[in-house]
């Protein structure tokens, strides 16, 4: 789920030869419901988006969410695939 509109991802998606769906909630009314935006009106950075990790499986359950408050603290990919592998989707 990205807070950047749909055209950017799915140029994003092309440039880099991403097969699987990625998400926009450019109207941040997803972000809010999954803890993944900034909420405090005092922030400077009030209503960005936070680095987050889900992993939703075609059910649309969630099977896995992790939650940046910093985000330069990235995901390395292979704790991305232990995370996918463990959550079974």
């Amino acid at each position: 789920m990205s807070a950047d509109a749909a055209p950017t991802l799915k140029a994003f998606t092309e440039n880099n030869n991403i097969k699987h769906l990625l998400l926009a909630d450019f109207r941040r009314q997803m972000l809010p419901e999954y803890g993944a935006m900034v909420t405090d009106e005092k922030s400077p950075i009030f209503r960005y988006a936070k680095r987050a990790y889900f992993i939703i499986d075609r059910q649309g359950v969630l099977r896995f969410a992790k939650i940046q408050d910093n985000p330069l603290d990235l995901f390395k990919p292979d704790e991305v695939l232990k995370a996918l592998k463990e959550s079974g989707a």
